[in-house]
């Protein structure tokens, strides 16, 4: 299996990590299908999202599967004025990923990371390991700590 940019930088940094696969199309699944897919309670597996703020200043946000973001709060806590996802062709350009497979480890470049506060319920978190069909298992505290994360509110009241 080739290597993605997600599981290099964890190689090089000595983080271990588990990693789940599952059958695609190439296609990008909403994360639910995901989780059923590798057959993980959908509390564990956790989104990427890359969003721009009116400051021009893009953010990567990290909410559980079952979740939906909440732009305004979600901008409140970026101190933006407003936020909103980016569209998806430019994804791949900025984060050198690609839509169902945008892991929050291994971007181009490194972006303010949230983490939904949901996320501090779990030990173990599942993100994308950087391709469509591949998810990784890593340490909650490790992975957060491994893109200087910070924990917010960022999602629609459960």
């Amino acid at each position: 299996m080739e290597k993605t940019n997600a599981l290099r930088a964890l190689d090089k940094a000595r983080i271990p990590y588990r990693l789940f696969s599952y059958e695609s199309n190439g296609e990008a699944m909403d994360a639910l299908s995901v989780a059923d897919a590798i057959q993980q309670d959908p509390s564990r597996l956790y989104k990427t999202l890359v969003v721009k703020g009116a400051s021009k200043s893009h953010y990567v946000l990290i909410i559980n599967a079952k979740d939906e973001i909440d732009l305004k709060k979600s901008a409140a806590y970026l101190h933006e004025k407003s936020i909103e996802l980016i569209p998806v062709k430019e994804l791949l350009p900025l984060t050198g990923y690609v839509r169902g497979g945008c892991s929050p480890i291994g971007m181009k470049k490194p972006f303010t990371t949230v983490f939904d506060q949901a996320a501090l319920n779990q030990e173990l978190l599942i993100v994308s390991a950087g391709r469509i069909g591949l998810q990784m298992e890593i340490d909650r505290e490790t992975l957060v700590g491994s893109v200087e994360g910070k924990i917010g509110d960022l999602c629609q009241t459960r």
